[in-house]
């Protein structure tokens, strides 16, 4: 079943070449944070290019619920008049997150320090993942939270009366859990002090940076130390959302496999701790070039062109670059099927706790289209073949990802790809069908 309702059943069959221009939506990471810190500020935000999927929705309603005014304004162009931090209100109703792991976890951390009672809940898939990631480092500053078994939802977070400010080192790299804890900082007194033994996606200490926050980031011996001084006034800002990365993953790896594809993809973030995937897909030899490099709100971007890329070479990932492309390995691992020789994806076990165990969801899958692959718990590889069977019906297991992932490679096995349920790809890329098959592909919903 999908996220939000009835299953929506798709098939992929072999395209022609891809060819246009690709305008994928804005970053959803950067628009949980811009909506977020928005609340949290004094004045007005304004934040243009706004991922309008399920996921940003649900943080935009939640950030309702704590006080905040938010507004649509048009397409993309929202507005936040914030509360300032501390000022959160206690919620009258629970809180749905729907499938955000980011959304809820980073709301978490940023009512944990002040004194209120929420209650969280989500959608089937994001109730079975855990929050004691989160929940245990906010629990030092004093927050209480309680929940289901094994630290899931729905889950009561109670925040901290009197918070205190801490010191944390992440056991595993968790932009998610980093950002919690450093929105948890904001309301306590002297340091918050978060230590990543592997830098993540730094989309929050930039943000926090622009809003006005005391931020500062070293890199030492025992990693990268990110000390954040509490208790500041946040001023409203105004916020250019970039193209997300991890969207315009799909449309890129389609055209860099189809054959005779050129396309551009304009605006996307060249963030340096999200570039893992067009790191790893130029080193297999995808023809892929960076036009136009420049900043917008914070953010490096480019213009990507993208040519069907015939001598793609498997490879090994190395175990430090996964964080900054943990959402694209299924994606990736499309390409490696379609590559000479095997790829080897290493530090991927982060992959089992997201919206699906994304290992074993490609895993399954992959064997079900006639691609030979290996699975470990911490190691994927995929074994490159000239021509993918296809012909198999995968389960999407209410994963946006996993769905697009499959997609995109029915557009090149000798037969059709089915994913059960494409339901959940509006949470992050609502536009994906429209520009998918305004680029040439075949995909489309079946019919009942």
């Amino acid at each position: 079943m999908s996220a939000h309702g009835t299953p929506i059943p798709m098939t992929a069959r072999a395209s022609g070449p891809l060819t246009g221009v690709a305008e994928v939506p804005g970053d959803k990471s950067i628009s949980h944070r811009a909506l977020i810190l928005g609340a949290l500020s004094i004045g007005e935000t304004r934040v243009t290019g706004l991922l309008e999927g399920q996921d940003v929705l649900d943080t935009a309603a939640a950030m309702r619920a704590f006080g905040a005014t938010v507004t649509r304004e048009g397409l993309g162009t929202w507005t936040v008049q914030g509360v300032g931090v501390g000022g959160f209100a206690e919620p009258d109703h629970v809180i749905d997150c729907g499938n955000s792991g980011t959304g809820v976890r980073l709301i978490m951390g940023a009512m944990a320090t002040t004194p209120i009672c929420a209650t969280f809940t989500g959608d089937a898939s994001l109730n079975k993942r855990p929050m004691g990631r989160v929940t245990d480092p906010l629990a030092l500053f004093g927050t209480q939270a309680v929940g289901r078994d094994g630290g899931r939802l729905p889950m009561t977070v109670v925040g901290a009366a009197n918070p205190v400010p801490v010191r944390y080192v992440l056991p595993v790299p968790s932009a998610q859990v980093k950002s919690a804890v450093l929105l948890a900082g904001l309301n306590a007194p002297g340091e918050t002090v978060v230590i990543e033994p592997e830098a993540t996606r730094d989309h929050t200490e930039r943000m926090l940076r622009g809003f006005g926050a005391q931020v500062s980031v070293e890199d030492t011996a025992e990693g990268r130390v990110i000390t954040l001084t509490g208790q500041p006034e946040l001023t409203g800002q105004t916020v250019a959302v970039p193209r997300d990365p991890s969207s315009a993953a799909f449309p890129v790896c389609a055209a860099v496999i189809v054959p005779g594809s050129d396309i551009t993809v304009p605006g996307v973030s060249r963030n340096p701790t999200r570039d893992g995937l067009y790191v790893t897909l130029l080193e297999m030899g995808a023809d892929i070039q960076f036009e136009n490099v420049r900043e917008e709100g914070g953010e490096p971007v480019a213009d990507l062109r993208v040519r069907y890329s015939p001598e793609l070479r498997g490879l090994e990932t190395p175990s430090e670059r996964a964080a900054s492309m943990i959402d694209e390995f299924p994606i990736l691992s499309v390409v490696a099927a379609c590559a000479k020789g095997k790829t080897i994806m290493r530090g991927v076990k982060e992959l089992r706790v997201k919206e699906s165990d994304r290992i074993d969801a490609m895993a399954r899958g992959l064997e079900a289209c006639g691609v030979r692959i290996e699975e470990e718990d911490d190691v994927f590889t995929v074994y490159g073949m000239d021509r993918v069977p296809g012909g198999a019906v995968t389960e999407s297991r209410l994963d946006h990802r996993i769905a697009m992932s499959f997609l995109v490679l029915g557009l090149v096995s000798e037969a059709p790809i089915s994913v059960d349920d494409g339901g959940p790809i509006a949470t992050s890329f609502p536009s994906f069908e429209p520009l998918m098959a305004g680029l040439g592909a075949t995909i489309a919903r079946d019919k009942p």
